[in-house]
């Protein structure tokens, strides 16, 4: 049975605390199997049928509505998706892992979005950006906290949410999917 990550946006942040237990309970309650979080940011790891995930995407955004009473974006990857997301990463090489981060987009921005977002933020920061599939690259430089790239500010320009996870946490997730 193939194994997928469900990259959750806006959990354990503000008014949006959920213990990953209770995140656990709601998978296996929905009938997904081999459910493990990682890192308690809103990483979910499960097995489930092949199937397209988009579907899963809007499936897990109901159940945290229904049962949580919380609005999230959430980004389904398969194993290889995740394996893409850190090896197309033209910052991994010469970043810190720490620092450069894949944004998981809920659709595929144009050419033309991402250079508005390019421009846009142009002077504002030493972050460097690439656009990926379904994905942003990003290097923060200086650090995420001290940084004026918000999601937001890309959801704004590229016209879709997105979650983002940096190099270290992507690395530990796919030795995660890796172990069954």
């Amino acid at each position: 049975m193939p194994r997928y990550v469900a990259f959750f946006g806006s959990i354990n942040v503000g008014a949006n605390r959920l213990t990953m237990a209770d995140l656990r309970w709601a998978f296996e309650r929905e009938g997904f199997e081999q459910v493990e979080t990682v890192v308690a940011s809103g990483n979910v790891l499960f097995a489930f049928d092949e199937r397209p995930t988009a579907g899963l995407e809007e499936l897990f955004a109901h159940m945290m509505a229904e049962r949580f009473d919380i609005a999230s974006f959430v980004a389904v990857r398969n194993r290889a998706e995740v394996a893409t997301a850190i090896g197309e990463n033209p910052f991994a090489a010469d970043g810190a892992e720490n620092l450069v981060h894949t944004q998981f987009l809920g659709g595929q921005p144009g050419p033309a979005q991402f250079a508005d977002l390019v421009a846009a933020y142009a002077g504002r920061g030493p972050e460097r950006l690439a656009l990926g599939d379904r994905s942003l690259y990003i290097d923060y430089v200086d650090g995420v906290g001290n940084s004026r790239l918000t999601g937001a500010f890309i959801e704004r320009r590229l016209g879709f949410p997105g979650t983002a996870r940096n190099l270290r946490s992507l690395r530990r997730i796919l030795d995660k999917m890796d172990e069954n």
